[in-house]
């Protein structure tokens, strides 16, 4: 039998390293990411209503905070992401002179398509549901308050640059429409606020 040249052995060896290293970076269908999401809302609101309000009275202050989305291929290009985060204060102002504060958290389930899964820039669209929960409502030193829940559409798109087999960085942008609640003044509806706002994050994610 023939010998078998050093050099190619050699580079068997290295061949045979290279593809357990890369079986080893595969990942599974699992990702999480930590990011900023940065709220804008869409400050729209009823006028007219017992107080006679101007519309577009009534406005909500836009909100960065920290997110953690996770994440669920169940191919290469369809995934499931939740969208989580904690309760979120936000001021309010009626006509400019500010009149208190509320919480909100807003988690969101989607899905989504990625049209380029595993490569080097991955963009993708989205859409889900979005549900808003509000809490320690305090306007009009306790007169004023806000319905409690929410229920609305989620549109996403977005792009993931790949870092390496496991980890990536995101961009992305949602629009929850409709996000609003009834505003009431000792008991008595004064108007709807509309805040239906765009989520505009910047993240990095981990795929296992």
């Amino acid at each position: 039998m023939k010998k078998i040249p050093v050099g190619i052995a050699v580079l068997a060896l290295a061949l045979a390293a290279s593809t357990g290293a890369q079986a080893s970076d595969e990942s599974g269908p699992w990702a999480v990411r930590v990011g900023i999401l940065e709220l804008h809302s869409a400050n729209k609101s009823d006028g007219g209503g017992p107080l006679g309000l101007p519309a577009d009275a009534i406005h909500v202050s836009n909100k960065a905070f920290p997110e953690v989305d996770v994440l669920y291929a169940f191919t290469p290009n369809i995934v499931a992401e939740l969208v989580l985060t904690y309760p979120q204060k936000h001021e309010v102002t009626l006509g400019g002179t500010d009149i208190g504060s509320f919480k909100q958290v807003p988690p969101s389930l989607l899905g989504q398509y990625h049209f380029l899964p595993g490569g080097l820039l991955d963009p993708y669209v989205g859409a889900g549901i979005n549900f808003t929960w509000i809490s320690s409502v305090h306007l009009l030193n306790g007169a004023g308050d806000l319905k409690k829940t929410s229920v609305g559409g989620v549109l996403d798109l977005g792009l993931d640059y790949r870092i390496d087999a496991r980890w990536f960085a995101n961009l992305d942008v949602k629009l929850i429409t409709p996000l609003q609640s009834d505003v009431s003044v000792g008991g008595t509806k004064v108007s709807t606020v509309k805040v239906n706002p765009m989520l505009y994050g910047l993240g990095v994610g981990y795929r296992f």
